[in-house]
């Protein structure tokens, strides 16, 4: 069996008002998980700012910038000196009126290899989404960087199985999953438990479903009226948690990932040959009607 081991970053941290703050702060942490021997190192869901999604404000819109654009090359200089590959998430202007939430991939080199566009827009009070973001166009997307074939969602994605399955048909061998998720203050400790467990627990079904190494990314501190949970976790093809970050605090965690575990796993449990493709069909309905 080949086995190849990859070492994995995620950087979990609070954001505030100055984007050119943001970015430098997360530059320092990703210098960080490079000095603690990560290889491929995930940023949180649009780091590069607070999440001005909370409310709908036509000023926010100056927070955009191409991709690749400053940001990007910025970052692609970064990965060349540490010779990590990065993905970060931007809020990218495409053309006057047209933005997206995209995912940018930056091989260890320095080469931009691409952008997946987040497909699932919410539209939730405080995640005001719609009014900023256009659907992507994409389609799904897996990247093969220097150190494995790997595969980004951005958080209301990571809701779908659908989503993660066809990244991982695509040959993904981890999901990365940047995401800006919290609780409203005014929630109660309960309703805060059964959520973050929903969140976590959807998303370890995606790794053992697809047999792939599985990343999330959160961001963490109180903005606005939102608590985000942190709580940024690795997970192996089994499900089994390799790491959980905390709910409050900023972390850098690199761990290792022995991708043939990924053969293993589908030979077991090979759910992936049992598909029966031919069934289903009825997916492409929106809802199946009784009559």
């Amino acid at each position: 069996m080949e086995r190849k081991v990859v070492k994995t970053g995620l950087v979990q941290m609070a954001c505030v008002a100055d984007k050119q703050a943001n970015i430098e702060k997360a530059v320092t942490l990703i210098r960080e998980a490079a000095g603690k021997g990560a290889q491929i190192i995930c940023l949180q869901e649009l780091f590069a700012s607070e999440y001005f999604c909370w409310e709908e404000n036509y000023d926010n819109f100056s927070l955009a910038e191409p991709v690749p654009g400053p940001t990007t090359r910025r970052l692609q200089d970064l990965a060349a000196d540490l010779d990590v590959v990065l993905l970060a998430s931007l809020f990218e202007k495409r053309a006057r009126g047209i933005y997206h939430n995209t995912l940018a991939v930056i091989d260890a080199d320095g080469t931009f290899l691409g952008k997946y566009r987040k497909n699932h827009i919410p539209d939730d009070p405080g995640y005001y989404e719609k009014f900023y973001f256009t659907p992507g166009d994409t389609g799904y997307s897996v990247f093969c960087t220097k150190y494995a074939r790997i595969g980004g969602l951005v958080c209301w994605d990571q809701w779908y199985p659908e989503a993660a399955r066809i990244t991982s048909l695509m040959g993904a061998e981890i999901l990365f999953f940047p995401t800006a998720i919290g609780w409203a203050v005014s929630q109660s400790e309960a309703v805060n438990k059964q959520q973050y467990s929903a969140w976590q627990t959807i998303q370890k079904a995606h790794a053992i479903a697809n047999g792939v190494f599985v990343v999330s990314v959160n961001r963490t501190g109180y903005e606005k009226d939102i608590n985000f949970w942190g709580g940024s976790f690795i997970a192996d093809p089994y499900g089994e948690l390799l790491f959980q970050a905390s709910h409050d605090k900023e972390e850098v965690r690199v761990e290792k990932m022995d991708l043939g575990k990924i053969d293993k796993v589908r030979v077991h449990w090979p759910f992936l040959r049992d598909r029966r493709i031919d069934s289903y069909g009825p997916i492409l309905n929106r809802y199946i009607d009784e009559d």
